[in-house]
């Protein structure tokens, strides 16, 4: 087989999708030496993703989520003889000339429409013509796959769960050298709550901010929370609770940060908190569990299923609950012991090599249709 793989998101962003996209490459080009891989990069984008002799980089004009993409990039494929086309990033080209696989990561657009800006939703509107026409969906969670199967009527035949994997990157490093290099870095010193994600309405921040505040004012918890993740769409409503609650200073904002530094954050806090109102797997709960992390996570959509036994789940709507999920994670030094041992063992189920070798055998499946 000659495969497709639209990469372009790569160039735009590393997040997200662009870590989907690089490590389900990375994981083909372990378990296949047989078929011939073509990655679709942004002409902009000056590297190539991987160099091995299966795979090839191939230029494209057309940039991701323009409004004539659907059309423009159909034409471009058109001379590449592709058998099977992945679009990792949900939509693919109009009728394209081979077999069509798409990645369902979420259906955020539909179920939080209120979310979204304009021109997302202009984008991700293509769904519904998306679902009908590919030859076969990958879903990253059985809670996507249910949801696409509700709200776009897709048959469950037509879905295949491949879950996600952490980086192997992460893994627990001694504690001192990376509260260490925490402060170094960031300036962060003492013990702190960690937030990874990037910030936008559906990851709930302004909830977070009021837990840590009923945390340092009404549990008297010397504690801090760092946000890593960069500024999303309607972003401003976080800050603006945070200069509400006046906790400019108990309150680290670090941007979007390199794997090796969040690696080092992992380590060196005191937990993760995920309150998201949805999310289609939930990658950084995973990541921290990787790195021996207790997890306080959102009990709705993928998350309990991604964390398991292994973290505590909270009713992303309440404030209170939240905040005393992360006080028994602070003094209760056995539960911090027992979410550790169990959130290592979650992680180890999940595996980048497993999900090549089956996203293989769904290119397959497409062909063979």
């Amino acid at each position: 087989m000659r495969i497709g793989i639209d990469a372009r998101l790569v160039y735009y962003s590393q997040a997200g999708i662009g870590q989907y996209i690089l490590h389900l490459v990375d994981g083909l080009a372990e378990v296949d030496k047989e078929n011939e891989y073509v990655l679709l990069q942004s002409r902009k984008d000056d590297t190539t993703i991987l160099e091995q002799p299966n795979f090839r980089r191939v230029s494209l004009w057309t940039p991701s989520h323009h409004r004539l993409e659907r059309y423009s990039l159909n034409v471009e494929l058109m001379r590449l003889g592709l058998d099977v086309l992945h679009s990792p990033d949900f939509i693919p080209p109009h009728r394209p000339s081979c077999r069509s696989v798409i990645t369902v990561h979420d259906l955020a657009f539909l179920l939080y429409p209120h979310f979204l800006t304009k021109e997302s939703a202009r984008y991700y509107g293509h769904i519904d013509q998306a679902v009908r026409w590919t030859d076969h969906i990958v879903s990253v969670s059985e809670s996507t796959k249910r949801d696409t199967v509700q709200h776009l009527g897709v048959p469950e035949d037509k879905i295949t769960v491949v879950y996600e994997a952490a980086n192997p990157i992460f893994r627990p490093v001694d504690r001192d050298k990376a509260r260490e290099q925490v402060l170094s870095r960031h300036g962060v010193d003492g013990p702190f709550i960690l937030f990874v994600s990037t910030i936008e309405p559906r990851k709930n921040v302004p909830s977070l901010l009021r837990a840590i505040w009923q945390l340092i004012e009404c549990y008297k918890e010397d504690v801090r929370l760092v946000l890593a993740g960069g500024k999303g769409w309607l972003f401003e409503d976080a800050f603006a609770v945070m200069e509400e609650l006046r906790l400019d200073g108990r309150v680290h904002f670090v941007g979007r940060v390199s794997s090796d530094d969040l690696l080092y954050l992992y380590n060196a806090a005191e937990m993760l908190a995920h309150p998201a109102f949805y999310e289609g797997f939930g990658l950084p709960p995973l990541e921290a569990m990787a790195c021996g992390l207790p997890v306080v996570v959102s009990n709705v959509a993928s998350l309990p299923e991604v964390v398991g036994d292994a973290g505590l789940l909270i009713d992303p709507h309440d404030v209170d609950e939240l905040t005393v999920a992360m006080w028994r994670v602070l003094n209760d030094d056995e539960l911090r012991q027992e979410m550790q041992e169990k959130g290592l063992r979650q992680a180890g189920r999940f595996s980048w090599k497993r999900a090549a070798r089956e996203t293989l055998e769904i290119y397959r499946l497409a062909y063979e249709k």
